[in-house]
């Protein structure tokens, strides 16, 4: 099994600026061997490195964390949307297992991933097959589709099913919002983060009709398990994310969304 989104830091290197002090739980370094302790016992073997910075400096230390590390299948990593973005792709590619890269729209515009800036950067990634983690709140959506639609060769996964509101009410405008994803082919969802956008201390029921409605949208083949470790620990624990998760996804479909679409998503080895 694969968990597809986890982060490591070490604060005030690397251009780490987040977690801030006022996110006392996480404001420490968390590395590989913090990693290993978590998934220890569980079905986890493996897990994909997330970036956490907007920086390309976090992005070469991941790409050298992961290259000495045997739990780290893959890196989804940064890179500024400037000039020479496919050289500086290339030379990423050579430092480590880069697998793919992340844009963090959630706290722009509702448009921003419609800027002329970014294409380059992600027709640039569909000719080298890297795939995209797309980080987004439900008003990014109408945004990602049509990306998706511009670059139908761009395999594409909408992080945190794009942090709906884990409300009774949040749920059927998320489900609305997000529907018209599951229709594109290149599209898939990442059912990670959760819980840190329900209310302090919800249960972890709170989460199954957000994974249920997913499962049924994305299907078996399209969804991923992440956890979001350590933010998860925020508002829960690894452990309870995984156990409810494995719960409520079918049996005879496990395997594929704790571990093969990621693995063909990324291209793990």
């Amino acid at each position: 099994m694969i968990d597809a989104h986890v982060h490591i830091w070490r604060l005030e290197r690397n251009d780490c600026t987040w977690p801030t002090p006022d996110l006392p739980i996480i404001h420490r370094d968390f590395g590989l061997a913090d990693v290993e302790e978590t998934i220890a016992g569980t079905d986890i073997r493996r897990v994909v490195l997330v970036q956490s910075q907007e920086s390309e400096r976090d992005t070469v230390w991941l790409l050298e964390e992961a290259s000495a590390s045997t739990v780290a299948a893959g890196v989804v990593g940064w890179l500024e949307p400037t000039d020479h973005i496919g050289a500086r792709m290339d030379k990423a590619c050579a430092a480590g297992p880069l697998a793919g890269l992340r844009v963090m729209a959630q706290d722009r515009a509702a448009g921003w991933l419609d800027q002329a800036e970014l294409q380059p950067q992600f027709a640039a990634m569909a000719e080298r097959n890297l795939a995209l983690d797309l980080l987004v709140r439900p008003r990014h959506l109408p945004s990602s589709i049509d990306l998706a639609r511009r670059f139908p060769s761009l395999r594409m996964v909408i992080d945190h099913c794009a942090k709906p509101a884990i409300t009774q009410d949040g749920l059927a405008a998320w489900r609305e919002a997000i529907a018209p994803a599951a229709d594109r082919p290149n599209m898939m969802c990442k059912m990670s983060g959760l819980i840190t956008e329900a209310e302090p201390g919800a249960a972890m029921e709170a989460l199954v009709p957000f994974v249920e409605a997913a499962f049924a949208l994305f299907g078996p083949d399209r969804l991923i398990w992440g956890s979001d470790w350590p933010v998860i620990l925020l508002n829960g624990a690894y452990r309870d994310w995984l156990a409810l998760a494995k719960r409520v996804i079918p049996g005879d479909h496990r395997d594929a969304v704790f571990g093969g679409n990621a693995r063909r998503f990324y291209r793990l080895g």
